[in-house]
């Protein structure tokens, strides 16, 4: 049974209406099929969609889908395509698209209740759907026109099916019109989850507030000292302890009370935020080292799971020798990671810092106003009103506004109600985000990069691309391979953005944006090979652009580096060598990092019974022992991570972090504490020093052992008493469920996918664990939702999605793709030729859309 967070309200509001619908769905047998059923899209059908000067077809556009799913879409003109693409998201993924549009306009309580608060408060605090129309009326009116067509297909199936666009909407009432500064959301949305610094800052904070010493903050995320270079492996990376500074006054200073509130109020992965922290893989080689000729380029990007995944595929056939293939993301028109006939694309997450918090003082008896360089300057303050299903009055939300941005302080509103005019201390926290700036040109350079032709155009249209941070990495036809930061990076006057700045003095100030040209792009690298996987992207040089100081460990992109090398040894640069290391389930992490030092710190000897049994497992006799491989059937895997959480716990507890302040799984913290523990058994006083706060009283090597056997007796008390018949893939599941039915016992699994899987947060095949203690801590909730390879020496997409591509649960195609995207298996989305139906066998459905 799901605990319920202590505070929180409880799910009535959602409960009730979901149990309208499963006694909805509960009627199938009885006769009530034809409801949900209706709401199925026919695979045969000729549709009229107006004619182009309302909004509609230029010409008529033929659909033929794949027997996945997948749709061919042919059309006379890029207009005509977006429109086309409008009315297949709707009518495969609309609620899907609704539930994003709602949650980025703050929304989602109209539909929920009171449950959905938090989400929605932050969101408003943000402001991102009145920024995102703002963001419309600026772009180019090419753009417009894109985001207009794309709505007027939306519409179009809206309107022809009513409360029958989708199942869920039978019970939630029709869904409403499309806007174009919806599909915008999509963006801000993005950007909000793909760039979290802000928290860490405010965590940061917290830490300090209960006493935590600076230093020990530095040992929680260890500097980098990797070397950033795209273009290179760095054997024996890894973080350099660097000697902490004082944290800034107007940090160390903060309310720890009101820190605590603060993080409370704000949406927490899984309970009410659709991501946990995010990540990706893409790699690329010239044509000259691969064995087609042709620039070979993988990506898979790393988001949170649900049912459906937030991809969709496509193939979209152009007049010319034109086509578009790829993954698109319902709501946006065009394709997010994919290709065209000259150029293929793929994105990781930088991870630059971009967002930092600022101490706002008030003004002394004013506190409609905070103080400025320039002096006093009264706050922008709007009301935002939530609607909250089952509540007869909105729920009503004083915001304000500083020049740096909006008051985080407000979602923790005084006790007794009233206008916010602070804390006790006389400050309030703002939040400044790249994200939230003016002018986001984001769907412009999408658009470029859907036509560019070549690795110069894709530069120009990454210059365009303001929001989130990401590598761009692109291949082309002409065998050229590069990698572009996209984004906006802040140019801070001072500091390096790791804990809140004043804001009252302009010492912290940010200067603008580092311009593009400025930042570490890598073009045509000499050895033909570009990797990232969210480790340091360059060099921490002087003089270069500071991109921040925290940085995801470097152990999936160096296992890359020498996956790529051992197939270049035996001639096998190929697409479908790419995509067997897209499942390669190594650690490094274990092999280089933990299983070492773990084996300095424990003894055999020093076990008994099943811990000893584990451990003999896990770690052998002398260098024997488990090589860090993430198999699902081994048992392995699931005594290591048992054991490392354990460890983590109890290393937190000893070092004063409160319980729930910080992750006792994060790698980079683990690195840090098994190389200092294993340092200080092997005599280095230096080591020994940094280990002993951690360590406590006993010392690492009684911690270590006592982990081990806590972590080996919950495990048996779970999976039996012999740790040779544990599981790797009975406790590591991907799960994908329903964002609003997996609330339901009853019908939560009956809609839910679920698969074992092999890998974890530091393998190329990547399984991040949902963490914490009981029984779903090792469930597999984010990763690789999505697949692709491309060979530009051919037309041909390798692509998969990890669900389905329909959003429907009755459909055929919900979640028909699930046992070939774990097994490591691509769909083969051939290039648009004269048969709209090619894929080996015709088209399962085809459609025609007319004006």
């Amino acid at each position: 049974m799901r605990r319920r967070t202590a505070g929180r309200p409880p799910r009535r509001g959602p409960r009730r209406a979901l149990l309208g619908l499963a006694g909805l769905l509960a009627l199938l047998p009885l006769g009530g099929a034809g409801l949900v059923g209706w709401a199925l899209p026919p695979a045969q059908e000729v549709v009229r969609l107006g004619h182009g000067a309302a909004g509609g077809l230029a010409a008529p556009v033929s659909v033929a889908f794949s027997r996945e799913g997948v749709p061919l879409i042919r059309a006379e003109s890029e207009r005509d395509a977006w429109v086309a693409m409008g009315w297949l998201h709707a009518r495969d993924r609309l609620f899907q698209m609704d539930l994003m549009r709602r949650t980025a306009a703050g929304r989602l309580s109209e539909w929920a209740g009171a449950v959905t608060l938090r989400s929605d408060r932050f969101v408003r605090l943000l402001g991102l759907a009145r920024r995102a129309e703002e963001d419309l009326a600026a772009l180019p009116a090419e753009v417009r026109d894109v985001l207009e067509a794309y709505a007027a297909g939306v519409n179009a199936w809206i309107a022809a099916r009513g409360r029958f666009a989708a199942p869920e909407y039978l019970l939630l009432g029709p869904p409403e019109p499309w806007r174009p500064s919806d599909s915008l959301l999509w963006g801000k949305l993005m950007g909000l989850y793909l760039s979290g610094n802000w928290r860490v800052e405010v965590n940061r904070a917290r830490l300090l507030a209960a006493g935590l010493p600076a230093e020990r903050l530095r040992d929680l995320w260890p500097e980098d000292a990797s070397a950033g270079r795209p273009d290179q492996p760095a054997p024996g990376a890894g973080e350099a302890r660097v000697p902490a500074a004082a944290p800034p006054a107007a940090a160390a200073a903060l309310d720890g009370g009101h820190l605590a509130r603060l993080a409370a109020a704000l949406p927490a992965f899984p309970a009410d935020a659709p991501l946990p922290a995010s990540a990706s893989n893409v790699w690329a080689v010239a044509g000259p080292r691969s064995a087609s000729g042709g620039a070979l380029l993988a990506n898979d990007p790393h988001l949170g799971f649900a049912a459906p995944v937030q991809w969709y595929l496509v193939r979209i056939a152009l007049p010319g020798g034109r086509f578009l293939a790829g993954a698109t993301s319902p709501g946006v028109p065009l394709v997010v990671i994919g290709r065209n006939e000259r150029l293929a694309w793929g994105f990781t997450t930088t991870h630059a810092d971009t967002q930092d918090v600022f101490v706002e003082r008030l003004v002394p008896g004013r506190p409609d106003e905070y103080e400025t360089p320039e002096g006093p300057r009264p706050f922008l303050v709007r009301e935002e009103r939530i609607a909250v299903r089952g509540a007869a009055q909105p729920v009503v939300m004083r915001v304000r506004e500083t020049r740096h941005g909006p008051v985080l302080s407000d979602l923790d509103p005084p006790q007794g109600g009233g206008a916010a005019s602070g804390r006790g201390d006389g400050t309030v926290l703002a939040v400044a985000m790249a994200g939230l700036a003016p002018g986001d040109t984001a769907a412009a350079g999408l658009l470029a990069l859907n036509r560019a032709r070549g690795v110069e155009e894709a530069g120009r249209a990454a210059a365009l691309i303001t929001a989130p941070s990401q590598n761009l990495v692109v291949a082309d036809a002409e065998g050229r391979i590069a990698l572009y930061l996209t984004g906006r990076i802040p140019r801070r006057r001072s500091g390096d953005g790791t804990l809140p700045a004043p804001g009252w003095d302009g010492t912290a100030d940010w200067e603008g944006f580092v311009p593009f040209a400025a930042l570490p792009h890598v073009v045509d690298p000499p050895g033909g090979v570009l990797v990232n996987a969210n480790n340091r992207v360059a060099p921490a040089a002087a003089g270069a652009a500071f991109l921040g100081r925290d940085w995801f460990g470097d152990w999936r992109f160096r296992r890359i580096f020498a996956l790529l090398a051992r197939a270049a040894a035996t001639g096998r640069l190929d697409a479908a060598e790419f995509a067997a290391m897209q499942t390669d389930a190594v650690s490094l992490f274990a092999r280089e990092d933990a299983l070492p030092a773990l084996r300095r710190l424990v003894a055999r000897p020093d076990l008994e019974g099943a811990a000893g049994a584990a451990y003999a497992l896990l770690l052998g006799e002398g260098d024997g022992g488990w090589e860090g491989r993430m198999d699902p059937d081994r048992p392995e895997p699931l005594i290591f991570h048992a054991w490392l959480s354990a460890l983590g716990r109890a290393a937190l507890a000893a070092g004063g972090v409160p319980e729930g302040a910080w992750a006792p799984t994060a790698p980079e913290f683990l690195r840090f504490l098994l190389r200092a523990a294993a340092g200080a058994e092997a005599g280095d006083a230096q080591a020994a020093a940094a280990a002993a706060p951690w360590c406590g009283a006993q010392g690492c090597r009684a911690l270590a052992r006592r982990a081990l056997e806590e972590a080996v007796a919950a495990l048996a008390a779970r999976y039996g008493p012999d740790p040779a018949r544990w599981r790797w893939g009975e406790a590591h599941v991907a799960r994908f469920e329903h964002p609003l039915l997996r609330f339901l016992p009853g019908l939560g699994p009956l809609v839910r996918l679920a698969a074992p899987t092999p890998g974890d947060g530091e393998t190329v095949n990547r399984g991040t664990l949902q963490g914490g203690a009981g029984p779903e801590a090792f469930l597999h909730v984010q990763g690789a939702g999505l697949r692709v390879v491309f060979d530009l020496a051919d037309r041909e997409t390798r692509a998969i999605v990890a669900t389905g591509q329909s959003g429907h649960p009755l459909s055929r195609h919900w979640g028909d793709l699930l046992e070939r995207w774990r097994s490591g298996a691509l769909l083969r989305l051939a290039a648009p030729a004269a048969d709209a139906g090619a894929e080996g066998g015709g088209a399962a459905a085809r459609i025609t859309l007319t004006p």
